[in-house]
C-alpha cells in the first residue's frame, strides 16, 4: 500500500474555545497548531479562518497570512483552503483562490447539515471549479452523499476537473451520511470503479466516529483526516489536547496496520502536486 497521507483539519467553522480551549482561532494560533501537527506527521493542512470575534469568514487577507505562515514554518506541507459554505455565501466562498494554494475543498452538491441545508448550487460549483483551474488549485471533492461521487465523475468526464478527482468521504455529519461500514465499503468500490483501482481517496469521520473511520481508511489503503474541526474529544470523558495529539493517534493507527505515514514528498507525489520553491 501507498503511505497514508494524514490531513489535519485544524479549526473549521464550528468549534470554539468554549467547546475546547485547544481549538486554534487566531491566525497565529493556527500556524502554531499546524506546525505541531506537521511535526507529528500531518502532510496536508485543511484550513478555515475566523474573524476578530472568532466567527467563520472567507476573508482572503486572513487566508493569505495563514498560508504564508504555514509555508514558512511547515516546509513542503500541502496547504488546502476551505471554500465551505459555513464561512461565506456565493462567490465570496472562493475569494481566496487567487492565492493559488496547493488545494481547496470543493463540495459538488447540496445536503442537510444539523440545523441547515448546506447549499452548493450548480452555478456556484461551476464557478468555483473554474477558479480552481484558473489558479492551478487541485480540488479535494468533499462527498457528503453518494451522488457527489457520481457528480465528480461527470465533471471529470466533461473536462471540468482536469485530473482524476481526489475524493474524500465525509461520514457522521448529523442528517447527512452516517458512519456505516457497508456504505463505506461501497464508496470505496464506487470510487475505484469510476476512477480506477489506483486512484487515491480519503475519508473523514465526524465526532466520536473520527478514530473509527480513520481505522477503516488506513486498513483499506485510503488516506485519512483528523483534527479539531471534526472532533474536539479524545474520548467520551476527555477533550482532545491538541491537533497534534489527534495526528499522533492516527500515526499509531497506521503503525497498527503496517502502513507508513506519508511524508510531504510522498503526499505531493501521490496527489501529483508540484514541489513548491518553499519545499525544495
Amino acid at each position: 500500500m501507498e503511505p497514508c497521507i494524514i490531513c489535519v483539519a485544524i479549526t473549521g467553522s464550528v468549534p470554539t474555545k468554549a467547546d475546547n480551549p485547544a481549538v486554534p482561532i487566531t491566525v497565529a494560533e493556527q500556524i502554531e497548531s499546524t506546525h505541531e501537527a506537521y511535526e507529528a506527521g500531518a502532510s496536508i493542512a485543511h484550513c478555515h479562518v475566523r474573524d476578530d470575534e472568532g466567527k467563520p469568514t472567507s476573508d482572503p487577507e486572513r487566508f493569505a497570512r495563514l498560508k504564508e505562515g504555514i509555508e514558512k514554518h511547515c516546509p513542503g506541507m500541502i496547504v488546502q483552503l476551505s471554500t465551505g459554505g459555513r464561512s461565506g455565501a456565493g462567490q465570496a466562498r472562493g475569494g481566496m483562490l487567487p492565492l493559488s494554494p496547493d488545494m481547496a475543498s470543493l463540495a459538488v452538491g447540496s445536503n442537510n447539515f444539523p440545523t441547515r441545508v448546506y447549499e452548493n448550487p450548480p452555478d456556484l460549483v461551476t464557478w468555483l471549479t473554474s477558479e480552481m483551474r484558473t489558479y492551478g488549485v487541485r480540488p479535494e471533492i468533499e462527498a457528503f452523499d453518494l451522488s457527489h461521487i457520481f457528480q465528480a465523475h461527470l465533471m471529470w468526464q466533461r473536462g471540468e476537473l482536469p485530473e482524476r478527482p481526489y475524493v474524500q468521504f465525509v461520514m457522521g455529519v448529523k442528517n447527512a451520511m452516517p458512519v456505516d461500514r457497508e456504505v463505506f465499503d461501497f464508496y470505496v468500490r464506487t470510487v475505484k470503479r469510476l476512477f480506477g483501482d489506483d486512484v487515491p481517496w480519503c475519508a473523514a469521520g465526524i465526532g466520536v466516529n473520527q478514530a473509527v473511520v480513520n481505522r477503516w481508511s488506513v486498513a483499506e489503503g485510503g488516506h485519512a483526516r483528523t483534527g479539531l474541526e471534526d472532533n474536539i474529544r479524545w474520548d467520551k470523558n476527555t477533550l482532545a489536547p491538541s491537533n497534534a495529539a489527534l495526528v499522533t493517534r492516527l500515526v499509531d493507527i497506521c503503525a497498527e496496520h503496517g502502513r507508513a505515514v506519508a511524508t510531504w514528498q510522498d503526499a505531493r507525489r501521490i496527489l501529483n502536486l508540484p514541489l513548491r520553491k518553499a519545499a525544495a
